[in-house]
């Protein structure tokens, strides 16, 4: 006896394997648009979240208004006086780097600028000369200074790595924030137009702008480190 498919005609079962090839081709287009559409998903998702963090200040600064009693850096009387506050492991702090060494190299004559660079107490010798450190150390007329257990960052405030200070020749605080527009992000910005106009004698864009860079101090347990860098360690 001959099977059901040799007693059908040859068109039929050409039409039933075209069919069948159709619907699976349908199959295969319906679940390569649903990975497409999942893997973008999770692309826009991914950007989202890198965009918000490349965008999201660290913690406000809080300096004093007038130069505090206690600082073991020597003010100028006669120029106005820079701090810049750094975690020497913080990959952020590099792009704040660089543009210290821009405003240094048009105000060098006009500031003291300092870089206080953070070192807890219960590490090894030389733990914060990072290549952070080898970076400010070689931008012209800037002084560089271990932070024993951040105590300089926390007489003014500091409260985030890349955080900016400025004095005037009174000892008066005229600006306070960050220079950099974002995390890691490098290019004209807020806080170095305000400080350059500053040193200039010119009236400044802002006195006050975001500091983004990883979180000095964890406000949970009172310790220092970093809240976002902490693989760097």
């Amino acid at each position: 006896m001959k099977s059901l498919i040799q007693r059908r005609k040859p068109e039929v079962v050409t039409q039933q394997m075209k069919k069948a090839t159709t619907v699976r081709a349908q199959r295969s287009r319906i679940v390569l648009t649903m990975i497409c559409s999942l893997w973008c998903l999770g692309v826009a998702a991914g950007m989202t979240i890198l965009w918000d963090y490349s965008n999201r200040p660290g913690p406000a600064s809080e300096p004093p208004t007038s130069w505090p009693d206690g600082s073991f850096i020597q003010r100028v009387p006669t120029s106005a006086t820079l701090l810049m506050m750094v975690h020497p492991r913080c990959p952020c702090t590099r792009t704040s780097i660089r543009e210290l060494a821009l405003i240094m190299r048009h105000c060098r004559e006009t500031v003291s600028t300092h870089v206080l660079f953070y070192k807890p107490v219960a590490t090894t010798d030389d733990w914060e000369k990072t290549d952070l450190w080898n970076s400010a150390v070689a931008i012209p007329n800037v002084e560089v200074h271990t932070d024993i257990n951040g105590e300089e960052a926390r007489l003014f405030g500091g409260a985030t790595s890349g955080a900016v200070v400025v004095y005037d020749a009174d000892g008066s605080l005229v600006f306070n924030g960050g220079v950099t527009g974002g995390r890691g992000h490098s290019g004209d910005n807020a806080g170095r137009s305000s400080i350059m106009s500053l040193l200039a004698g010119d009236r400044p864009v802002q006195r006050e702008t975001f500091v983004y860079g990883c979180e000095f101090f964890n406000t949970a347990n009172g310790e220092a480190e970093l809240s976002c860098c902490k693989e760097n360690g």
